[in-house]
């Protein structure tokens, strides 16, 4: 085993493609963090294979802002500490609909369920004709790929430096910021095929690049596009940035933990 980085900083997008939260600590089940993307917008104009709204066509979908109501009770399975004490391997028991409920502030400052059509209605302004919105709720992570994404910090700063200023690691919307020290921006990609360690517990092994699209394009705050780091990151990288990985053991994982490489 040995130590290659510290985890960054931690995150969850509770509906998918709007804006994100950090955590100070996230558990990290085998259907991706507790709380990721749990929620999406079906979305009658989209591509069969993806058929979501997202702030590919909505950009405004950025500027909305979803929360749980029950922090607590969103943030970890109910019997955490004693299913860890049966081994490693053992899945517990996760929170229920009502202990993941959410709501949506928009970007005109009101605070809506995610389930009040008053929510289609603000996604939906300024679509073109043919978009029928309609709410998805999942058990695990509605992610395009897999259910964990890592970006490390060294990549955020080589893109900023191809692109001539520095930029907000939230633009790539991953899981886990990872810090590697000295090692180079896209050097994690020798890390595909490995298994890593983060914390005490949790064991992920990653398994591909990350084809990047308009998404990361968007400011994470005011939704204004920059196409020029799309292109950077196409031209000079192969359209890839940043890594997906799969789940091989669950666990909780804190911001600052040491990231082990294990084989």
């Amino acid at each position: 085993m040995s130590v290659v980085g510290r985890v960054d900083s931690l995150w969850r997008f509770p509906v998918k493609s709007m804006r994100g939260e950090e955590l100070a600590e996230a558990y990290l089940g085998y259907g991706g963090v507790l709380g990721d993307r749990i929620c999406a917008f079906h979305d009658t104009a989209a591509r069969k294979a993806l058929p979501f709204l997202t702030a590919r066509v909505q950009e405004q979908m950025l500027r909305f802002t979803p929360r749980f109501r029950h922090g607590a009770r969103a943030a970890q399975p109910v019997n955490l500490a004693d299913a860890e004490g049966l081994g490693p391997g053992v899945t517990p028991v996760y929170p229920s609909r009502d202990d993941l409920a959410l709501d949506v502030e928009t970007p005109s400052g009101a605070t809506l369920a995610v389930d009040d059509p008053a929510l289609i209605d603000a996604l939906s302004d300024g679509l073109e004709d043919g978009h029928a919105l309609s709410l998805l709720r999942s058990d695990r992570s509605l992610t395009d790929c897999r259910p964990v994404s890592l970006f490390s910090m060294q990549t955020v700063r080589q893109i900023g430096e191809e692109v001539g200023r520095p930029l907000d690691k939230r633009r790539f919307r991953a899981n886990v910021y990872a810090d590697f020290g000295a090692m180079a921006g896209f050097a994690e990609e020798e890390l595909i095929g490995r298994r890593l360690r983060l914390g005490e517990r949790a064991v992920i092994a990653l398994v591909e690049r990350d084809p990047r699209c308009k998404m990361i394009t968007l400011d994470p705050d005011t939704a204004e596009a920059n196409p020029e780091i799309l292109r950077k990151v196409a031209h000079g990288h192969g359209g890839f940035a940043g890594l997906y990985g799969v789940v091989l053991t669950e666990g909780t994982v804190r911001r600052g933990d040491v990231i082990e490489v294990l084989g």
